[in-house]
């Protein structure tokens, strides 16, 4: 059996040892399978440093044709697998037996048996997945893995325990891999789980994998439930939040629309973060026109420093013709003055800070979205999860992409006289 490889670079080369072993039918007829034509949002991430790669996705969206196609080339080169889904019959039904499943990746060239009383699956070269189900979380205490997959996270009875049990068994070689797949729910485990360091996160919605789909199965589905919670959430992939929030889903589905062909004023509003290597730096590009708000662009971006958020900022203004950054000085304070002023801008430079709550300087927003008067110019996801988590006790990070669009929208909207103390530079 080959070894587990110890950085990204050797762990392709073992892969590809493992396939030369293969005669060149077998070679054809696998690549044939895997290399599928297949959408960017099932391929792992670029660049590969990541330990878990989170796919968030609608119903139909491909989320098993990923996960099984990055198993199948786990079990080319790496012995000890797991699988864990919500019931056993999950795994068996969906992950292995599915459409997209693992005995269909594999392909005639790779075939896999399944051993119905140990509850694994044995490839023609030794490789091992053994199955797990989310309900009994001490089940995967003592096996050790190279690679997991796990799929539907969000609809285990125990998420967040069963995802420590099998990161524990995480312990083969020097470069585990987990690939986690779920339609995503306002659970914290998911929260918390998207907020760690090592994770990669890819989304989708139902959409992005239509030429595989039922050609009605898509606008039935919008006819029946367009601009609903159900389907921000199991179609187009969004974490919808529970009650509470201030914004609403039916609300986001509506606000689509094209960029108008010019501005009466175009703003870029900067949430900066506490610190380099905390929360995201929220940049958020909003103009205006004829009474209403256009998001243009989200260039929000974490693990920035000072001086790399507020160049990012700052291309996004000369990006945009931008009149003014608005930015909270809040965390920072003179310091958001200078790397701003460092950074070259085109255009004015506002500091504002904040004297309400985060609910409370959102509320007029709000309303702006109810009444239709705030438009989206491309599908901001990130963005539309923070601004429904607004006013919800659950938020598990800071909301500094929402922060920036209420600034922005403010300014824009409804005048500074609403923005608390604001000064330039």
């Amino acid at each position: 059996m080959l070894t587990l490889s110890s950085s990204s670079a050797e762990r392709g080369a073992t892969l590809l040892k493992a396939i030369a072993c293969l005669s060149h039918e077998e070679q054809q007829a696998l690549l044939s399978v895997c290399l599928a034509e297949s959408a960017r949002h099932q391929h792992p991430p670029e660049p590969d440093e990541w330990s878990t790669w989170l796919l968030l996705g609608g119903r139909g969206a491909g989320k098993t044709f990923a996960g099984a196609r990055w198993m199948v080339w786990q079990a080319l080169a790496y012995p000890h697998l797991a699988l864990v889904g919500a019931t056993l019959h999950d795994v068996r039904e969906v992950m292995i037996d599915g459409p997209s499943g693992l005995r269909a990746m594999s392909g005639p060239a790779f075939p896999p048996r399944w051993e119905t009383s140990r509850k694994r699956l044995i490839w023609p070269n030794g490789a091992v997945a053994h199955a797990f189900s989310a309900e009994d979380p001490d089940s995967l205490r003592g096996p050790q893995f190279h690679a997991a997959w796990a799929d539907e996270f969000c609809a285990w009875s125990k998420p967040a325990e069963t995802l420590a049990m099998l990161r524990f068994g995480l312990r083969l070689g020097e470069d585990p891999r987990l690939v986690i797949t779920t339609t995503p729910r306002p659970i914290r485990a998911l929260k918390t789980l998207i907020a760690e360091p090592g994770v990669a996160m890819t989304r989708a919605g139902t959409a992005a994998n239509a030429d595989n789909l039922a050609p009605a199965f898509l606008s039935t589905l919008r006819g029946l439930y367009g601009g609903t919670r159900l389907a921000a959430q199991e179609l187009d992939g969004v974490i919808v939040e529970d009650e509470g929030g201030l914004f609403r889903a039916d609300d986001l589905a509506r606000c689509r629309g094209a960029v108008p062909a010019q501005f009466d004023r175009v703003v870029v509003a900067v949430d900066p973060p506490a610190t380099a290597g905390g929360d995201a730096c929220g940049i958020v590009v909003v103009g205006r026109v004829d009474g209403r708000a256009f998001v243009l662009a989200d260039r929000s971006a974490k693990g920035l420093s000072p001086h790399g958020w507020a160049r990012r900022a700052v291309e996004a203004a000369r990006d945009f013709s931008a009149q003014a950054l608005v930015a909270e000085a809040n965390q920072g304070g003179d310091m958001v003055r200078v790397v701003l002023a460092q950074a070259d801008p085109p255009c004015a430079v506002k500091l504002v800070r904040a004297t309400l709550a985060k609910r409370a300087r959102a509320e007029p927003v709000a309303a702006l979205y109810e009444q239709g008067r705030v438009v989206h110019c491309g599908a901001f996801t990130a963005l539309e999860e923070e601004l429904m988590a607004l006013g919800t006790t659950d938020l598990t990070h800071s909301p500094d992409r929402a922060d920036a669009l209420v600034w922005a929208v403010s300014e824009l909207m409804l005048g500074v006289e609403r923005v608390p103390r604001v000064r330039g530079l």
